[in-house]
């Protein structure tokens, strides 16, 4: 089977010819392709020497880089990496198995059971769970590590997937995609490095955190319109009902509405509710729609893999 290799790099010059190196040398039959992305420095030239294909993305973002390759590698299985050389190489056989057996579409390696104590920076741990818990709360399938960038990718995967991230919320749209479209999707224990000397990460704790916590709030919008906006409905019924029973206790009492501003509240609460609880159901059926659309775009794909 056809392998690709696809490590996303911005300013990695300190490590990216080890990455290469490394990957090369544990898996000889796989191209290997460094897309940079728009690096001040001399990554570009440090991976094309080191015997990789460079391909230069001028959109600023792992997303966007995520997009460029997905839509330019032709192969049968994927590994995506970091080119900061905190995952081992020695580990992509493993993450490969279960797609070129075809037992997945996307395998996680996951770092949180097995990493070096400075590996993640201050809030990064929690940060990890907090995402987890809410991508098992709300979509309802536990995973150890969303944002880890080590991954194994089916062609019925990366063909199919439209990446609409621009930065480091890549990783929770691929998961949460590989969730709502019933791709499978499994995961491996791999251990996590640290940076070497001088080679520095990019995610900002707080802005890319927000960022991937809104796309979560977002991915569940889109993907789950009912539950979204049935939870939504049912918060304004409970007010509508709130609000309408105190008018009515007091209209038992004096047979007088004295507070005619909570009756119109009540009323358009009831309303709004009753919006709500139909636009969840109108997006859920366009939804159920697009996903069998999807499908046979996907089915598609699979019928006509090149040899």
């Amino acid at each position: 089977m056809r392998s690709a290799v696809l490590i996303p790099c911005y300013n990695e010059a300190r490590t990216v010819a080890k990455v290469v190196a490394d990957f090369r040398r544990v898996l000889p039959d796989a191209q290997i392709w460094v897309f940079d992305n728009a690096s001040t420095d001399d990554t570009a030239a440090i991976a094309r020497a080191a015997g990789a294909r460079v391909h230069r993305v001028p959109a600023k973002g792992k997303g966007n880089v995520v997009r460029t390759m997905f839509r330019e590698v032709d192969a049968d299985v994927y590994l995506m990496v970091d080119g900061d050389d905190t995952y081992p190489a020695e580990h992509a056989p493993q993450l490969l198995e279960d797609i070129v057996n075809g037992h997945a579409d996307m395998v996680v390696g996951t770092r949180l059971e097995s990493h070096d104590s400075g590996s993640f920076r201050r809030f990064h741990g929690f940060g990890n769970r907090l995402v987890r818990w809410s991508i098992g709360s709300l979509f309802g399938q536990p995973v150890r590590d969303v944002l880890s960038g080590y991954r194994a990718f089916s062609r019925r995967f990366v063909k199919s997937m439209p990446v609409l991230s621009r930065g480091f919320e890549i990783e929770t749209e691929m998961t949460v995609f590989a969730m709502a479209n019933a791709f499978v999707l499994s995961e491996r224990t791999v251990p996590y490095g640290v940076r070497p000397e001088g080679s520095v990460s990019k995610l900002n704790t707080f802005r890319d955190g927000f960022r991937v916590l809104r796309t979560i709030g977002f991915l569940f919008k889109d993907l789950r319109p009912l539950r979204f906006f049935g939870v939504a409905a049912l918060i304004a019924a409970l007010a509508s009902l709130g609000f309408g029973a105190f008018v009515v206790h007091e209209f038992s009492l004096t047979g007088a509405v004295t507070h005619p501003s909570t009756a119109v509240l009540a009323a358009a609460l009831a309303l709004t509710s009753f919006i709500l609880l139909a636009t969840g159901l109108i997006l859920d059926t366009v939804n159920r729609r697009s996903n069998e659309i999807l499908r046979l775009i996907t089915d598609h794909v699979v019928r006509h893999t090149p040899e």
